[in-house]
């Protein structure tokens, strides 16, 4: 019967749900791994980066964008649909600089962007966000770890993962996570997550890792990353 109701996004099914924003997580579930662990000194974000085709430009392609100086952001879902909420998302950071002469604590910005993404759950005319989000930050030396999903529920996380096999990726990660996981462990678990799903060979052309520390939130170079992969797998 939820099929009556599937092209309205501004129609209840029977059974309570608004349809469309389910073919949303569908989307998200059909995407690239991705995977967030918050640690004890910082908090990192990976994620699989395979190209449809090798004749692509591979420096032009990023999944792990930069939001400010310690707030970093990765999806699974659609690209376009996250390029357009790391657009708002910088937006919104901006102003609050501007405003404020100061960073946007993780939370708001969290808040923010899940606002927006809620917005497009009831209007006619648009459709749900085909995204899942993972935002990391650092707030007066604490990590943070958050997930929003396309109905702009967010959620804070000490460890998650979307995308593909993400129901294997969670379950690797209770067994793996402890509270008193350093940085360079969190590295480490997230790359041996991502390859609980991952079908070929891990190289650093195919992973992306961002962490955020103290110092700041950072994308991890090639040369970097193709060393984190030598010491894990």
């Amino acid at each position: 019967m939820s099929e009556r109701y599937s092209f309205s996004l501004t129609t209840f099914s029977p059974s309570g749900k608004l349809v469309q924003i389910e073919y949303a997580l569908q989307a998200v579930a059909a995407g690239a791994p991705s995977v967030g662990i918050k640690a004890k000194n910082g908090v990192v974000i990976a994620v699989e980066k395979k190209q449809k085709s090798v004749l692509y430009d591979e420096s032009t392609i990023r999944k792990i964008e930069v939001i400010s100086d310690h707030i970093g952001m990765v999806y699974s879902g659609m690209g376009p649909d996250f390029r357009l909420l790391v657009q708002r998302a910088r937006r919104i950071a901006q102003q609050y600089k501007l405003v404020y002469k100061e960073s946007i604590p993780v939370s708001q910005l969290v808040h923010k962007v899940a606002t927006v993404m809620q917005e497009y759950t009831q209007s006619g005319g648009v459709r749900p966000f085909g995204v899942s989000l993972l935002i990391v930050g650092y707030d007066e030396e604490t990590p943070y770890l958050y997930q929003c999903d396309p109905s702009g529920a967010y959620f804070a996380w000490k460890a998650t993962a979307m995308g593909k096999n993400y129901i294997n990726g969670k379950t690797f990660l209770e067994k793996r996570y402890g509270d008193d996981l350093g940085l360079e462990d969190a590295v480490h678990t997230a790359v041996l997550t991502l390859k609980e799903g991952f079908d070929g060979q891990m190289t650093e052309d195919n992973i992306e890792i961002g962490v955020c520390d103290l110092n700041g939130f950072r994308r991890l170079e090639p040369s970097d990353v193709k060393d984190y992969l030598a010491a894990v797998l």
